[in-house]
């Protein structure tokens, strides 16, 4: 469209970056499979734009043993009756988004989601409340590691946080050591 209407033809476009007629509007119009940074760098340039990339999210990170480490201190507070399943996926086919865990009594339900280290709390509640709604979960206990960074940003923006989950580290842990879920979301220290 912008080659169009800046009325720059095909065949200077293409020769003007080095490129073949065809495979630049193959890319002009989304149907080179396999198009590069570079290509699209030199078609944007072609007609007088510059191109910018962006990365979104499309699956869980390679979690580190700090993340494992974290997961497992939850685990080990369970009490009995209750199972634990980790990288539950959103039951959603083609979804690559997973809950960390998932602790389980008979057929009911809570989601664990786990963060090492806390950069973005508007970023985080989003992205739980999104994975909620997904997947169908009412009951998510967010577990953060306990660090004095950690404990500072929870202590300036718990309040942010309490409406998705009320309790408190107290209320999440006592229910789970009884074998119990809790009846609601909470955050949890370790």
């Amino acid at each position: 469209m912008t080659r169009r209407g800046s009325g720059i033809s095909l065949k200077i476009a293409a020769e003007s970056v080095g490129m073949s007629e065809t495979t630049f509007g193959r890319i002009e119009r989304g149907q080179l499979r396999n198009v590069s940074v570079v290509q699209l760098s030199l078609a944007c340039a072609a007609v007088g734009m510059r191109f910018a990339g962006r990365a979104y999210p499309a699956g869980d990170p390679v979690r580190d043993s700090a993340h494992l480490g974290l997961l497992e201190r939850l685990r080990e507070r369970l009490g009995p009756g209750l199972s634990w399943r980790t990288e539950v996926p959103l039951p959603i086919p083609g979804d690559l988004r997973a809950w960390d865990a998932q602790i389980v009594n008979g057929s009911a339900a809570v989601a664990v989601e786990a963060e090492v280290r806390l950069t973005d709390i508007q970023a985080l509640d989003r992205r739980i409340a999104l994975k909620r709604r997904d997947g169908d979960i009412d009951v998510v206990i967010l577990l953060i590691g306990d660090t004095k960074v950690n404990r500072a940003v929870i202590a300036a923006h718990r309040s942010a946080l309490r409406p998705a989950f009320p309790l408190d580290a107290r209320g999440v842990l006592g229910a789970l050591a009884a074998g119990k879920l809790p009846p609601t979301g909470g955050v949890v220290l370790l």
